[in-house]
């Protein structure tokens, strides 16, 4: 029997660029819970920005933010993870050194980058509906570092290498969308997440779906006693899934 149910929104969700949840997916939400099955959000974007996402029915489902480093049940934090200071810092600048990229640094409280680029801004705020802050030295911010990430509106072709080659041995360097590099607290992906809600919980595993579609979906996929790939999803991603989808909606109406 199904208690918990996991997804992930950009490409998974939010299909072909969206930037609003189908209003189908709120009642969904509702007739799970009547039935005891309990949903989370999964993405690397940040708690306000899910929060505002899923606003009809925000009070009633779990959160799992920042790729895994933070995780809310019921409004409280359930598992947190942390960037090592002076790893962040090195990201950071190197960060600044590829040129092209803009930085995003996550903290429990908002998020903040120091870039000035208002077409960035604007997308952070108005299409993904972030709390986000301009810094223009991030080297500043004294809060714990949850996630670090960078955008480049070129895509990742040449970003993830970069870092990968820079960082891939000190911490997880994943693609999170079409734009975006994810640097991941180490121990703290959508998998070990979804373990501590679960526990939190009381729930087994194989009690458990999830719903992904990038690399920083895998873990999640792996946890979960059947794991759905997205048919469009990044290569290879569908190897840790037991079956794959084009559409949540369908897989929660059937279940249902």
């Amino acid at each position: 029997m199904i208690k918990l149910i996991a997804s992930d929104l950009d490409g998974t969700l939010l299909r072909n660029g969206a930037q609003e949840i189908n209003p189908e997916i709120f009642d969904l939400i509702l007739r799970l819970k009547e039935k005891d099955i309990h949903f989370a959000a999964a993405s690397g974007r940040q708690l306000y920005s899910q929060r505002c996402l899923f606003a009809p029915v925000k009070d009633e489902i779990s959160y799992i933010a920042e790729n895994g480093s933070l995780c809310i049940c019921q409004g409280k934090v359930i598992s947190k993870g942390i960037i090592e200071r002076s790893l962040g810092l090195q990201i950071i600048k190197a960060s600044r050194e590829f040129g092209s990229c803009h930085t995003l640094l996550s903290c429990e409280s908002r998020c903040y980058t120091d870039s000035d680029s208002q077409e960035f801004i604007r997308h952070m705020r108005d299409e993904l509906h972030n709390d986000i802050h301009y810094c223009p030295d991030l080297t500043s911010i004294t809060e714990p570092f949850l996630k670090l990430a960078a955008c480049d509106f070129h895509g990742t072709t040449y970003l993830l290498p970069y870092f990968k080659e820079k960082f891939g041995a000190q911490i997880d360097v994943v693609t999170s969308g079409n734009l975006w590099v994810d640097f991941i607290a180490p121990g703290a992906n959508k998998g070990t997440a979804l373990k501590r809600l679960a526990d939190h919980l009381g729930i087994r595993p194989e009690e458990c779906i999830a719903f992904g579609d990038q690399y920083n979906d895998i873990e999640m996929l792996q946890f979960a006693g059947c794991g759905y790939a997205m048919k469009d999803c990044a290569p290879g991603v569908e190897r840790y899934a037991d079956a794959s989808t084009d559409s949540v909606e369908e897989v929660l109406q059937k279940l249902l």
